[in-house]
């Protein structure tokens, strides 16, 4: 098996997440940095290629204001940062508008760890996008984390979409793991074990019939 090719990304860990709307909720953003900050460490000690995201927002956005409160890496994330990448990005997937893919196969990158925040949005939208431009994605189930969620469609806890979200990604968009499976794999050179959409589809049948 060929050793995966891995980089890691760090999506939008910005004070918005820990102090505004969209406060994460589960898994708890205490818990939740403290896993991607260990991440960021483990990669690092690898000599994986890092770069971190910044989700950015015209001036008098409610949110992700360029150069406001909310729009600031978190204090413990802007000081991990070092010598990576940090770029701005303005729609949901890291690569759309940006340099990131091309930064990526510059350091012949075939797999994409995904960490950061928020699952059923920069997250999804990254996994979804990787597949189109030939990478293979991987998201850390807890070094990532979700909102809950109310609108005129429904509703949903956070617990639930994350989990639901796992699940999904799993079966199709991306390789999920813990960060230690995670650290696991990174030491042994190995790819992570996933899921597929007909094997899903299979035992969901079964499951819940």
């Amino acid at each position: 098996m060929t050793t995966p090719r891995r980089a890691l990304v760090v999506v939008d860990v910005q004070q918005e997440y820990f102090d505004g709307p969209l406060e994460i909720q589960y898994p708890p953003r205490d818990e939740a940095l403290e896993r991607i900050l260990a991440v960021v460490a483990t990669a690092r000690e690898h000599g994986l290629p890092i770069a971190f995201a910044q989700h950015t927002a015209p001036a008098d956005s409610p949110v992700f204001a360029a150069e406001g409160t909310g729009w600031q890496l978190h204090p413990r994330i802007a000081a991990a940062v070092g010598d990576a990448k940090v770029f701005r990005k303005e729609y949901g997937s890291i690569y759309a508008g940006t340099d990131l893919a091309a930064w990526l196969r510059a350091r012949d990158v075939d797999t994409v760890t995904l960490t950061g925040f928020m699952t059923h949005n920069c997250d999804l939208a990254s996994a979804v996008e990787s597949e189109g431009l030939g990478f293979t994605a991987e998201i850390l189930s807890d070094a990532s984390g979700t909102t809950h969620l109310a609108n005129d469609a429904g509703q949903v806890s956070a617990h639930d979409l994350h989990t639901t979200l796992m699940t999904l990604f799993n079966a199709n968009f991306a390789a999920v793991a813990s960060t230690g499976e995670w650290t696991t794999a990174l030491a042994a050179g190995t790819a992570l074990p996933q899921g597929n959409l007909v094997a899903s589809a299979v035992s969901g049948r079964s499951k819940f019939a």
